[in-house]
């Protein structure tokens, strides 16, 4: 009896049942043709017929150029068709393809390598599968440049065993890690939720691949110190893998920032209660008293707890001055003299000098408030000894009476308006220079060679036209006017 001859693959059944498939499939018999491929895989080489893929093993390498992703080559026995031909069965080899001379044809494809055999189990054909994963790639590609520039700190890391699988410059240089210190270290040999309140919350997300919400943790540095930072983790693929990706934000500079603001805040305190001057912080819209020292209690009667809270001016601290208005004038409000009133209604002389400031965010005005009533007390004394000593100047020397004249003048100012030197005859001006040199009516006669009675005419008539009465005064007012009481011509 002769046995029958085993039937081979029916060639034209297998190409009629893959020939709809999208997944490109491409036969290649034994002796190193190409056999066959389908409409998929003539389109992800961009041809429109099997010929064009170079008919052999060889022609295709002669047609189309092969590189991994890392950019380099592939060496002719690394072509899938070629390790198929070696009798390689694979999975998922992923190689840029680009038709020689043309780079803009440049696709990524994903590939895996079959042996078809007949009903002995000899070799019948090779089928190479090929996906077209250009798209995935791409984002991929441009997801890991995004990645690696971002100033973010951030870490990958897979979910299937715990290790980190990427790490940009941002978190290298906010860490001080290098690359090598911190790939395929287990999430809990760099620990990103360390001292975290929600640490437990982290680890059972991070366990179920689930979104980690922001949370304050604190981060151990390579050198031993550590750093204050905010994790939060989102789950994300990196090709066909389940991973978690961490964003930091670096909390150091917020807190330099908020212990120097604290020391700030405490060094304000401590000079404003230990000023020996009475000074209060008011609101600035409202003019009420947000907080006073120690000496504005003992200047003025108030305890801290009768002033806060109550208007500067409905009490009688800033006297009739409009605070506001001056803050906001180009002259400002320092060293203005006003009268304020004390807590048993007391009239208190004083100098103010007040600023602007901003505490906890509220708009705020720091004010000083100088008692000068002893300092005022004693000028009034001063100026009422000179003016009982200069009514009669016939005594003091030339000196003496310059020197009175000029401290009498230091003490105002000279009016803008009123009687003038130019209202004065010239002759009322020879009158009014010896005067201001100490001579008696009898003495400025002589000087002048006239009689008595005209020398007291024009003392009169300069009393008149100054609008005083007294010879001191009179002095005083000319010295306040620069006149100079100068040898007469």
């Amino acid at each position: 009896m002769t046995t029958p001859t085993p039937r081979r693959t029916d060639r034209r059944q297998l190409q009629q049942l893959i020939a709809g498939l999208s997944e490109g499939i491409i036969l290649i018999d034994c002796d190193r043709h190409i056999l066959w491929a389908n409409e998929s895989a003539l389109a992800l080489h961009d041809v429109e017929g099997v010929d064009e893929l170079g008919k052999t093993a060889a022609g295709y390498r002669r047609r189309y150029t092969l590189t991994y992703r890392n950019n380099h080559a592939l060496a002719p026995a690394q072509y899938p068709i070629d390790r198929l031909l070696a009798g390689e069965v694979f999975e998922d080899v992923v190689v840029r393809v680009q038709r020689r001379g043309d780079p803009d044809s440049e696709r990524t494809h994903r590939m895996r390598g079959r042996i078809l055999t007949d009903a002995h189990g000899e070799t019948d054909c090779l089928a190479l599968m090929i996906d077209d994963v250009t798209e995935r790639f791409t984002a991929e590609e441009r997801f890991e440049r995004t990645f690696n520039a971002n100033p973010a700190p951030a870490l990958i890391c897979r979910l299937s065993n715990l290790r980190y699988l990427r790490v940009n410059q941002g978190f290298m240089d906010m860490t001080g890690y290098v690359r090598e210190d911190v790939i395929d270290q287990s999430v809990y040999a760099i620990d990103v939720f360390a001292a975290s309140t929600g640490r437990d919350l982290a680890i059972e997300r991070l366990g179920e691949g689930r979104t980690i919400p922001q949370m304050e943790a604190t981060l151990s540095l390579p050198d031993g110190t550590t750093k204050l930072v905010v994790v939060a983790g989102q789950p994300i693929d990196i090709g066909d893998e389940a991973c978690m990706l961490f964003t930091f934000m670096d909390l150091e500079p917020r807190r330099t920032a908020e212990a120097a603001l604290r020391q700030s805040e405490e060094r304000f305190a401590t000079a404003f209660r230990l000023s020996p001057v009475p000074t209060l912080v008011l609101d600035r819209a409202s003019a009420d008293i947000l907080d006073v020292n120690d000496s504005f209690g003992s200047v003025f009667g108030y305890s801290s707890d009768d002033a806060i809270g109550r208007s500067a001016i409905a009490l009688g601290l800033l006297g009739d001055l409009d605070l506001a208005a001056r803050l906001d004038s180009t002259d400002g409000a320092h060293g203005i003299e006003l009268q304020a009133r004390a807590a048993d209604d007391t009239p208190i002389d004083c100098l103010l000098a007040a600023d602007g400031v901003t505490i906890h965010g509220q708009d705020c005005v720091l004010v000083v408030l100088q008692d000068i009533s002893e300092r005022k007390r004693s000028e009034a004394e001063l100026l009422g000894a000179i003016e009982a000593v200069m009514r009669d100047t016939s005594w003091f020397s030339h000196t003496v009476i310059e020197k009175l004249a000029n401290i009498r003048t230091a003490k105002h100012t000279v009016p803008d308006e009123g009687p003038s030197l130019s209202d004065l005859t010239a002759r009322e001006q020879e009158v009014l220079a010896l005067i201001c040199r100490g001579q008696a009516d009898k003495q400025i006669a002589r000087t002048l060679s006239v009689s008595l009675h005209t020398v007291r005419n024009h003392v009169a008539n300069v009393y008149s036209k100054v609008g005083l009465h007294k010879r001191g005064a009179v002095i005083v007012w000319a010295r306040e006017r620069g006149f100079p009481g100068d040898d007469p011509a």
